[in-house]
């Protein structure tokens, strides 16, 4: 009679156990990824308001808006019209969205060179940082943003940019805000540079929830002042 081979019980054990410490790490592994990317976007968002701020501390004007620029600042090749606000391009006489990036890197208060001129018509990478997905990123006084009445208030904000992941600009949402894309100081926003905007695909524009079922990678999000 043949002896039949295979394996034990506590063999058959062991692998189950070893597969699952596997399947664990990959999964823990990919939410400390996660983590990571959105705690980098939440970092730059924050930076540009930091900086934005301790500019107007520092020159009791708004980078970008700024009308003294010029003469006060270093290498700066345009200024503001000095009304309060950082208007988007073809709304001031030269385009505040850009000099905005300009009034910031020669004051010092954030890191590389951006350059715009009174001529400069569209953002670019000379003219605008860009997010972790190398997508340029806005800061501007506009109303091209999320809200749950439909028809939301010019605001300053910084525009994250798009090709942000769903599950990850959701989940700066929750950290910073109320996790509504709709509502409260982060919302979502088709801003794409050049002025052409997406179609809403990343959140639920009655309900305001982050669609993240859906797995859409070309989402974006505006922090508002």
């Amino acid at each position: 009679m043949r002896k039949q081979t295979g394996f034990t019980l506590i063999e058959i054990a062991i692998v189950l156990v070893i597969i699952g410490l596997l399947l664990g790490g990959i999964l823990k592994g990919q939410e400390l990824i996660t983590g990571a990317k959105v705690r980098n976007l939440i970092s730059q968002v924050d930076g540009v308001k930091a900086a934005f701020f301790g500019f107007q501390d520092r020159y009791r004007a708004y980078p970008g808006d700024y009308s003294q620029a010029v003469a006060n600042i270093a290498n700066v090749t345009a200024a503001g019209n000095g009304n309060g606000r950082v208007e988007a391009i073809g709304i001031a006489a030269t385009p505040e969205e850009l000099l905005v990036w300009d009034h910031l890197s020669h004051a010092g208060f954030i890191t590389g060179t951006y350059s715009a001129t009174s001529t400069t018509a569209a953002a670019g990478a000379g003219t605008n940082p860009a997010n972790p997905y190398n997508v340029l990123i806005q800061l501007v006084y506009d109303n091209v943003y999320a809200d749950a009445g439909g028809s939301p208030v010019a605001r300053h904000n910084v525009k994250t940019g798009n090709q942000i992941p769903v599950e990850i600009i959701s989940e700066v949402d929750r950290k910073v805000d109320d996790g509504n894309a709709n509502t409260g100081g982060f919302r979502g926003s088709l801003y794409v540079p050049g002025g052409v905007q997406a179609t809403v695909k990343c959140w639920n524009t009655t309900s305001g929830a982050w669609l993240t079922t859906i797995g859409e990678p070309d989402c974006g999000g505006a922090s508002l002042f």
